[in-house]
């Protein structure tokens, strides 16, 4: 089962996920959530890694709309969107949106899942396009 949308990407870390907000945001996505997981299992565990940052995005019309349908929607929102290091690369990599219609077994989540993987798609095409 795929779960998720990635790109490589052959910007710096910080200018991936700078290009990442803003192609998001053009989208009607915003910003809810910033964890940098980096710094928080490196603090916590002691654990080194790379650069690693998981951004909740949300698109309140959609979430609007999903939550109206199925109110437990809202354990899958935000829709998570990861920029990390891997190896010498940047990935980017976005939650299907699809899952949320997947995993409820509700048809009535079908259009608005569509619409926001539609949304997600053409993002991640920005942040591609923009590599």
């Amino acid at each position: 089962m795929v779960f998720e949308e990635a790109i490589v990407v052959s910007l710096p870390f910080d200018a991936a996920l700078a290009r990442v907000k803003e192609a998001f945001a053009a989208e009607g996505f915003g910003v809810l959530t910033e964890i940098d997981v980096q710094a928080t299992l490196r603090d916590k565990v002691g654990k080194a890694m790379g650069q690693y940052v998981i951004v909740g995005a949300c698109n309140p019309q959609l979430a609007s709309q999903a939550l109206d349908v199925v109110p437990q929607v809202g354990v899958l929102l935000p829709c998570n969107v990861v920029v990390r290091e891997d190896g010498g690369a940047v990935m980017v990599e976005a939650m299907d949106p699809g899952m949320m219609s997947t995993l409820t077994g509700s048809d009535g989540l079908v259009p608005i899942a569509a619409e926001a993987r539609a949304r997600v798609s053409r993002a991640l095409e920005a942040v591609a396009g923009s590599a």
